[in-house]
């Protein structure tokens, strides 16, 4: 997997002054983690990667709300939690180190602390899946904190192999991880798309390039 070079000249321009936030959005399965880490690791220390997913509610809390079997929904994440990360991101103090959370796919839970981020890195790469929901309270003012949001697509067949081969790699069976994806992944995907419109930019990914390249359509 590799990067299209004119989106690693735009990464080169967005990290060339002073800090600013960079948002990956897209449905689940669209390979936002994976084209947020390429990224980073294209500029080295110039930028960091810091995961929406980190901001999960724990499982136990999940089983006490009632909401362990929609886990992935907007209602399933601290999103005023992560707007405040945000804040603190785009106001980090020279001497500051903000600490970020991550999230362990191994164990299905949130991490806290585990993501040092640092006043001198120039560009902070943010991902997931709500970065640009417009219908819901908690969610609306992350767009906002965020200098540009790139959405990343991808072809639905494509996605939803890697998500049933994620869920199966995890521990639920072929029919489990396929249960899941009608249940849970696709009407998270169907409110995550209809806020596409509202993006600096598109990101596709390219099977027969194996690389991720802006759009040339609109948007």
């Amino acid at each position: 997997m590799r990067l299209h070079p004119a989106l690693i000249e735009r990464l080169g321009h967005l990290a060339s002054g002073p800090r600013r936030l960079l948002g990956v959005v897209g449905p689940p399965g669209a390979g936002k983690s994976t084209l947020a880490d390429l990224m980073a690791q294209a500029l080295g220390p110039r930028a960091q990667a810091v995961p929406m997913d980190g901001f999960h509610l724990a499982q136990v809390e999940l089983a006490r709300l009632g909401r362990a079997q929609r886990k992935g929904a907007p209602d399933t994440f601290d999103a005023a939690g992560y707007a405040a990360l945000l804040q603190r991101l785009r106001q980090q103090r020279p001497e500051e180190t903000v600490y970020a959370p991550d999230f362990q796919r191994a164990i299905e839970e949130p991490v806290a602390g585990a993501l040092p981020v640092f006043a001198r890195t120039p560009l902070v790469i943010t991902e997931g899946n709500y970065l640009l929901l417009d219908d819901d309270p908690a969610w609306a003012p992350v767009a906002g904190l965020l200098d540009e949001v790139w959405y990343l697509q991808v072809e639905a067949e494509l996605r939803r192999k890697r998500l049933a081969t994620r869920h199966m790699q995890f521990g639920r069976t072929r029919e489990q991880a396929l249960d899941w994806i009608v249940q849970t992944d696709e009407p998270n995907a169907h409110r995550i798309e209809a806020c596409a419109h509202r993006a600096t930019r598109t990101v596709c990914w390219n099977e027969a390039q194996g690389q991720f390249e802006f759009s040339a359509a609109p948007g």
